[in-house]
């Protein structure tokens, strides 16, 4: 394996649309399409192979950290084409490489399928922004177009810390300084600790990792800074329980004060594919925070709450529960009929609210209408 080899199964990966590369050895090299795997027509890679691509993205083709560690996180860039997050680690006496493919152009909200909201919540003047997901789930492209946005708005700077450093941002109407930890920084707590010393308007930290982390970004939202964050959490309500379980007990009501005051938004994004299989579009639930919101958010009892206020705040706030946006999404004829009931939080419900906007099937679908009783199974 060569370099320019190499380059030619990287190249496939952003050609043809693909958002993951594996090199395993033993098998085929593997592209996920559309959240599905596919092997190329290649051949089985060998333990040498995949020596050989390690050794090629890696800085140098130096390996010696892996020595000391159990993987390696990087990012590799075929220049003026595209960028990868590369993750390396070992497997039975050889090397397993995945590379997640990032696009060289950031996408808008509107390439993106994302509810125009975000524009609005992009643009806060203070407080912590939080976007979720599961992996994959599109939670770094999210941040990245709202970067993108602050950068084309506002004059600003913006520090972003990340592992590693992903979209590459030109200078707009910002001044952006991206720091990579382990290259340009430690951790994230100390680069954070830092960035409050350079003068900052907007900070993005590209994953809430631990207690220290979520701590000193509280700080900076209380200190009258912008804090855009990602969290591996499926929804609102999870991701108030981890950041709350990051804590010792006895800290939980300070930290839901300090949470309900300075949290301005949560954004969660579930991927799910478009009725023609062709691609995927996101469902998303946004909370933007409100008094009655923060009282939920402040005391346990009220907690399971927050959902409904979600929905009941959508007309005015534009906020919206999955369930709400996957009827939009079916309804406009995006998503078939069992993909929003099998990503309904609740389907049930969800099944109720489609008796009530009428017919439970769409022109053109060709599943049953949905029982409402009780004992509706799906």
């Amino acid at each position: 394996m060569d370099l320019e080899r190499l380059h030619r199964l990287l190249r496939l990966g952003f050609e043809k649309g693909a958002s993951d590369i594996h090199f395993q050895a033993g098998y085929l090299p593997l592209y996920r399409f559309n959240g599905e795997l596919v092997e190329l027509r290649y051949k089985s890679l060998t333990p040498e192979d995949t020596l050989a691509i390690a050794r090629l993205l890696t800085k140098d083709g130096d390996l010696d950290e892996l020595g000391s560690k159990s993987e390696i996180d990087l990012a590799y860039e075929i220049p003026n084409e595209g960028r990868f997050r590369v993750s390396i680690c070992r497997e039975r006496r050889a090397y397993n490489i995945v590379l997640r493919v990032i696009p060289i152009e950031i996408g808008s909200f509107e390439s993106l399928n994302l509810p125009p909201v975000l524009k609005e919540i992009a643009l806060c003047q203070r407080g912590l922004v939080l976007v979720t997901g599961a992996t994959g789930m599109g939670k770094s492209t999210t941040l990245a177009t709202m970067m993108q946005e602050i950068n084309l708005a506002q004059k600003c700077k913006i520090i972003t810390i990340e592992d590693p450093v992903e979209f590459i941002f030109k200078h707009e109407k910002a001044i952006i300084t991206q720091r990579e930890v382990g290259t340009d920084t430690p951790s994230f707590p100390e680069a954070l600790h830092a960035a409050l010393r350079q003068d900052p308007d907007v900070i993005m930290v590209g994953e809430m990792r631990n207690a220290e982390t979520v701590d000193t970004s509280l700080k900076a939202s209380e200190t009258g800074h912008a804090v855009f964050s990602s969290i591996h959490t499926a929804d609102v309500l999870s991701t108030l329980r981890r950041i709350v379980g990051f804590f010792p007990a006895e800290e939980e009501g300070q930290v839901r004060d300090r949470f309900a005051e300075n949290v301005k938004a949560i954004v969660s994004l579930r991927l799910m594919p478009n009725k023609k299989g062709t691609g995927r579009v996101p469902a998303v639930e946004i909370l933007r925070m409100t008094r009655t919101l923060q009282e939920c958010m402040r005391d346990p009892s009220r907690t399971l709450e927050i959902p409904d206020h979600i929905e009941k705040g959508r007309e005015v706030l534009h906020m919206q529960t999955f369930d709400q946006h996957l009827l939009d999404l079916y309804q406009a004829n995006k998503i078939k009929l069992e993909t929003a009931v099998d990503a309904a939080s609740n389907p049930q419900d969800f099944a109720r609210e489609l008796a009530l906007e009428g017919d439970a099937t769409m022109s053109g679908d060709s599943e049953e209408p949905i029982a409402v009783d009780d004992d509706t199974r799906f």
